[in-house]
């Protein structure tokens, strides 16, 4: 990602390119020019303040793989929500968000970055030719040797627990692949966002479904996992 292309959405709909960026697919609900207005400003903004906000992998000139991350300090902010990009407040952040002070690197006392999101190709593809081939693995690595350069100090993920839907719809990795890169389990509780089961109601039933499949107590299924790795003993 650079300043002359920035990649203002996700893959949901399959890889980007410089042509395809600004293209609506008969999928894609979101308001095109809603979104990428504020979320171009919001990552010009990022990049400008702390030098990277994602980890992008290309085949060619189409982008197949990104890893989103945001300081801890920023998704605290007031207006942050949960930082999607795809989405209104609360999930995403407010429309008025890039006009927050946003704290230098050496104001910023918790250093820790926090993965916002991982996608390898699209969900919504039947075929997926870019999942289980070490991209995703080879872009947090990328984020770890950035992390250390810039003085980070940790970085946390989300994760669930190991079910083929959270890597098939998700912009998330069941807690083994982070324990393969080093990462710690940190924190276990009941995902707040899906605790409203008439919302998630789908999703939630075949979590708990594949769950039972593996012999994994299905109430589990529905925990966050938040994943930590400290970048001082690496």
């Amino acid at each position: 990602m650079t300043e002359d292309f920035i990649v203002w959405r996700c893959l949901h709909s399959g890889p980007l390119s410089r042509e395809t960026i600004d293209q609506q697919s008969p999928t894609d609900i979101m308001s095109f020019d809603h979104y990428r207005e504020r979320n171009t400003s919001l990552l010009e903004k990022m990049t400008k303040t702390y030098g990277a906000c994602a980890i992008i992998a290309r085949d060619g000139e189409e982008i197949i793989g990104q890893l989103r991350f945001y300081p801890k300090a920023i998704c605290e902010l007031e207006g942050a929500g949960g930082m999607c990009l795809q989405q209104d407040h609360a999930a995403g952040p407010t429309e008025d968000f890039t006009d927050r002070d946003f704290p230098p690197p050496s104001q910023i006392e918790d250093r820790t970055l926090v993965v916002h999101c991982m996608m390898t190709g699209s969900s919504q593809q039947k075929v997926n030719p870019y999942q289980r081939r070490g991209i995703g693995t080879r872009m947090v690595r990328a984020l770890i040797e950035w992390a250390k350069a810039n003085s980070w100090e940790r970085i946390e993920a989300d994760s669930f627990e190991d079910l083929p839907i959270i890597y098939e719809i998700t912009g998330s990795a069941g807690h083994t692949f982070w324990k393969k890169l080093g990462f710690y389990l940190l924190d276990r509780h009941p995902h707040p966002e899906l605790q409203d089961r008439s919302q998630f109601s789908e999703f939630i039933t075949t979590l708990e479904e594949q769950a039972k499949f593996i012999g994994i107590p299905p109430e589990r299924a529905i925990d966050r996992l938040v994943m930590r790795l400290d970048l001082k003993c690496t």
